[in-house]
């Protein structure tokens, strides 16, 4: 069976060249799977619909990145101009992510090739977050009754706070985030489970960590899970504060992927961020989450 992968050329966003983000990772991650023939076609996702998204966010806040007339303040808090193709890929990267959480319920394991914009909140976004992905898709299942009990595995090195804040009065969602103590946002929110990690940890705590955290999740009756793959806890990430190296990596999604399909719990993946100081490695360390799953299948 071939893993199911989601990408559109629209993931790409006109932001400039010298932007901070780096935007031409998705695009080069296509490629890259194509060519390591990790992927042989991709799935493509429409634009995630009003109705869809307003059970994550305020129809006020929809209209604002819609319309662009979102508040300049809240534009700077996101990061990235409200351009026509900001938006335009705000919309088809979250629809790519509720595209491969329903994949993922037909062959356990879906991966999109964007998302875990997990800083953006009901009426806002930041951290180079418009619409949080993770968090529409999670309510698109519930309200299908697709899901009933969904755990989100966030393991970017920064917390997801969007999501913390989204599902802390939602019991069906488990929000779980293992992220760097001293990193954005300086203000941290409260999910269901946190685990702070120091600066500068290395493979062997970071993954004895995770294993003890794991094993506690495992107790839990979970029916679909929500992975973010964030690969800036790699050491020569430019927004990280952690040690981990290509191999820590690489195992971390193995660990996580093979924990979730070996218990026949459907599992999601998504990026999450990545800022790596080289931009083949970057792209490579992204692509671990596609080789970890499409290797189970």
């Amino acid at each position: 069976m071939d893993l199911p992968v989601i990408n559109h050329e629209d993931y790409f966003a006109k932001i400039g060249d010298d932007h901070r983000f780096p935007i031409n990772k998705f695009g080069e991650l296509a490629k890259f799977l194509i060519k390591k023939n990790i992927v042989k076609k991709f799935h493509k996702p429409y634009p995630c619909s009003e109705e869809t998204l307003k059970r994550a966010h305020s129809d006020k806040y929809i209209n604002d990145v819609k319309n662009k007339t979102l508040d300049q303040s809240k534009v700077k808090k996101i990061g990235f101009p409200l351009i026509d193709s900001v938006v335009q890929r705000s919309l088809i990267a979250t629809g790519g992510t509720v595209l491969a959480s329903k994949l993922a319920i037909d062959t356990g394991l879906a991966c999109n090739t964007a998302g875990g914009s997990h800083h953006a909140s009901f009426e806002e976004g930041a951290g180079y977050c418009v619409f949080n992905d993770v968090a529409v898709a999670a309510h698109y299942l519930l309200n299908r009754g697709l899901a009933s009990r969904i755990l989100i595995v966030d393991l970017d090195v920064h917390q997801g706070n969007g999501n913390s804040e989204l599902f802390k009065k939602n019991k069906n969602v488990f929000t779980f985030s293992m992220h760097s103590k001293s990193n954005y946002p300086a203000k941290k929110s409260i999910s269901d489970l946190d685990v702070e990690l120091e600066d500068n940890l290395e493979d062997k705590n970071y993954l004895k960590t995770l294993k003890f955290y794991l094993n506690t999740l495992n107790k839990e009756n979970f029916d679909f899970v929500f992975y973010i793959a964030g690969v800036d806890v790699h050491f020569n990430d430019r927004l990280g504060k952690l040690n981990i190296t290509d191999d820590g990596i690489k195992e971390r999604d193995e660990l996580i992927t093979q924990n979730f399909y070996s218990r026949d719990i459907p599992l999601c993946g998504v990026l999450g961020g990545g800022y790596n100081k080289d931009f083949s490695k970057l792209v490579e360390l992204h692509s671990f989450l596609h080789q970890s799953c499409a290797k189970l299948l």
